[in-house]
């Protein structure tokens, strides 16, 4: 959220064609201020099926496709934006410990007046708090103002201390150990567990030890960054995954690529996005479907304009498994 959501048997490509071509759509009248996320449980690579508007986590509970995401999202408008989200249709909210709105997001769930039990609200455990999960969630409950969540992920497999540098004595594995413990101890306050920006070669760190497999991985994913390979990977595990900067995020490229520019011209709409404006909330609730011609159109994007809007260097940590990123900084 960044945040947010779509699945059934639907390929990768069609389910984040469709957003990518409404947001390029729109972009020719405003500029984009906003990232997005949305989720894809995918079945069959390349293959166009219908949208849906719900997917199934690994823990039986439903996870509705179309929600907002409030990174980037202020104070003053994130709470606005919430409730007449939620006031019209949207069921899903996604935020975050590091967006630090959890707050507001929480008096926009209140004010809506939708019932607790009808919203599906998604957090992230920050960085910085990988050695206290505990503390973390209290806290994460207590700014929310819930006594539950649908989901809580681990952000980022890089934990960090305060002053925002690499914590290297403390292990993500330990991490995740204690967010299971929670899980275990504390079914009427976490609904499900997952994570955030993991490769498989961190996946595959993690299902040696985990008791609980993730139910969720949200993780970049767009026409110029793919990640082919998370996407199967998650697939034969259960795992739903959800792509935050399906756009990829302010001052985009795909923003002028002749491709979706192409595509893009056609009426249509999709879902997920962030968005404080409510005409745009109202617009992206909706969902459509793409050829096979072009979901292809959109996925070759990749061999000739590769990017990455959020390269997990950031971190301190290097490329954290993913291999278009260790091939950046010199790994074999």
């Amino acid at each position: 959220m960044n945040a947010l959501h779509p699945y059934y048997c639907c390929s990768p490509r069609h389910e984040l064609s469709a957003h990518v071509v409404r947001r390029m759509h729109e972009a020719a009248q405003d500029v984009w201020r906003h990232d997005i996320s949305l989720t894809i449980d995918s079945c069959i690579s390349g293959i166009s099926m219908p949208a849906t508007t719900s997917v199934t986590l690994n823990t039986g509970a439903a996870m509705p496709t179309v929600g907002l995401g409030t990174w980037k999202s202020k104070p003053g408008q994130v709470e606005h934006a919430v409730e007449f989200a939620l006031k019209n249709g949207y069921t899903h909210i996604d935020t975050a410990a590091g967006y630090q709105n959890e707050t507001e997001v929480g008096q926009g769930i209140k004010a809506s007046g939708l019932p607790r039990e009808q919203v599906f609200l998604t957090t992230k455990l920050d960085n910085p708090d990988q050695r206290h999960p505990a503390k973390a969630l209290e806290a994460s409950l207590k700014k929310l103002d819930t006594p539950y969540l649908d989901l809580w992920l681990m952000h980022w497999p890089a934990p960090m201390t305060r002053d925002g540098k690499p914590d290297r004595e403390h292990s993500w594995l330990d991490t995740w150990k204690a967010m299971e413990d929670l899980y275990i101890a504390h079914p009427e306050k976490l609904k499900a567990i997952g994570v955030s920006n993991f490769s498989v070669e961190f996946f595959e760190r993690l299902l040696k030890v985990a008791r609980v497999v993730p139910a969720v991985n949200q993780i970049e994913l767009h026409p110029s960054c793919p990640q082919d390979d998370v996407v199967e990977y998650c697939q034969s595990k259960g795992i739903v995954l959800t792509a935050y900067s399906p756009l990829g995020s302010d001052n985009s490229p795909l923003l002028k690529n002749e491709t979706v520019t192409k595509i893009a011209a056609k009426p249509m709409h999709t879902v997920l996005p962030k968005s404080v404006t409510n005409e745009r909330i109202l617009n992206n609730a909706k969902i459509i479907d793409l050829t096979p011609e072009e979901i292809s159109e959109l996925h070759d994007i990749d061999k000739t304009h590769h990017f990455r809007a959020c390269h997990p260097s950031w971190t301190g940590f290097g490329g954290l498994g993913f291999p278009d990123c260790n091939s950046m900084m010199g790994r074999p």
